[in-house]
């Protein structure tokens, strides 16, 4: 799905990754997991792209799910993007923390001015 880089549409994105994963047969604990996965990543692609759109995939695998936030906006420097400190948080920054917290596997790429993918799995029944 293609989405406009509006925060109000995250909400949107939180419904449609409930409805989908409830389908699958994802415990109520397990959606409500991946919706803030999913909001964080939407809300990454939103503030720091640059990009007025961002796209959004589901794949559904008997197994699990495998949910890819995208957009083609400036890009970020992963290996940079250092670990929050627990004991001394800040208002921002534990976006991908939590999203990495809470997806059983999470992988990022991004390539400057061309964008970056947040690709995010939970496994059903998954206690990784």
């Amino acid at each position: 799905m293609e989405i406009s880089s509006n925060p109000e549409y995250v909400s949107i994105i939180r419904l449609t990754t409930s409805g989908i994963a409830n389908k699958i047969g994802f415990s109520i604990d397990d959606i409500e997991d991946m919706k803030v996965a999913v909001s964080e990543a939407c809300t990454n692609a939103i503030k720091h792209s640059d990009d007025d759109k961002f796209f959004i995939t589901f794949k559904m695998f008997e197994s699990g799910i495998c949910i890819e936030i995208k957009d083609n906006g400036k890009g970020c420097d992963v290996e940079a993007i250092k670990e929050p400190d627990l004991d001394m948080p800040k208002e921002s920054g534990l976006g991908l923390f939590i999203i990495k917290t809470l997806m059983d596997e999470v992988s990022i790429e991004s390539i400057e001015n061309e964008g970056t993918v947040i690709r995010m799995t939970k496994y059903l029944g998954a206690d990784i």
